[in-house]
């Protein structure tokens, strides 16, 4: 997949003239696709409770291409503004990225899990989504924008092990969502997918550890990875919501659209396919 670095020829960008929210925007997998989604022609709201990490990103990328707003995912009145900033700044919405997510204690024993762990993971992984989508919703349909709406969920989400048992059940949770708003709002011309990366090294999986933590990630997830050679990077799942936000998508809906190099369809206990 293309660099997000990479420039895009004006007759290539797929996102001309949209404009996108993207919650959890101002680092890792969101600032990744927000920069991807300017290049492809985009205006976009990054929506992120990191300030100085924001702002200097729409810095970056120009106040004519992007905006920044503080906004909790889990306060409505919060997710209600920002899209009401980008109808108000930009003149609608035509793309919801719910991003923004919390990874949690690593704790993989259902007997030591704690209350309290899931229910900040639903606060953030569920709740964000849940309102993004009813407020993209709510400007998307009266507008008749034929509209993408687009959750990050994540491999845990289809196969067990890969996470903590609250991150898997917030995940799960974020597939049904999506489902059931892709049954309502398909009459409106309104699709709603979900990314669903495995691992990746970024600022909240690196716990904020440097070049080393990432490096870490990186060489645990190759030797687990069934492709072999490739290697997941954020620019790739920027580029998973690049395809699902464009007119590329346009028959794409109810999707849960797994970037995990096959890892999730293969039982390596059988051992069938060796050289």
């Amino acid at each position: 997949m293309a660099s997000s670095s990479q420039e895009v020829p004006a007759t290539s960008k797929k996102l001309q003239g949209k404009v996108a929210v993207i919650t959890g925007g101002a680092s890792g997998i969101g600032a990744c696709t927000t920069r991807l989604f300017v290049k492809h022609g985009a205006r976009v709201v990054v929506a992120d409770i990191q300030d100085e990490l924001g702002g200097s990103l729409c810095a970056e990328l120009g106040p004519e291409n992007s905006s920044y707003v503080h906004c909790d995912v889990t306060d409505e009145a919060d997710v209600a503004a920002a899209v009401d900033h980008a109808v108000a700044k930009f003149g609608g919405l035509d793309v919801m990225f719910n991003n923004a997510g919390v990874g949690g204690a690593p704790c993989y024993s259902i007997r030591d899990a704690a209350k309290e762990d899931l229910e900040r993971m639903l606060a953030v992984n569920v709740v964000g989504p849940f309102l993004g989508t009813k407020h993209a919703a709510r400007v998307m349909v009266p507008a008749r924008r034929r509209g993408s709406i687009i959750s990050t969920s994540s491999m845990a989400s289809a196969v067990a092990g890969p996470g903590p048992h609250a991150y898997a059940a917030s995940k799960h949770a974020v597939v049904g969502l999506m489902r059931n708003a892709a049954a309502e709002l398909g009459r409106h011309g309104i699709r709603v997918n979900c990314v669903a990366p495995a691992a990746v090294a970024t600022p909240m999986s690196t716990g904020m550890g440097g070049v080393d933590k990432q490096a870490t990630v990186e060489a645990v997830m190759e030797a687990a990875a069934n492709l072999k050679g490739v290697g997941l990077k954020v620019d790739d799942i920027a580029a998973a919501a690049l395809f699902l936000a464009s007119d590329d998508a346009r028959y794409v809906s109810g999707q849960n659209l797994l970037i995990d190099g096959g890892f999730s369809v293969v039982n390596p206990s059988f051992g069938f396919f060796k050289d």
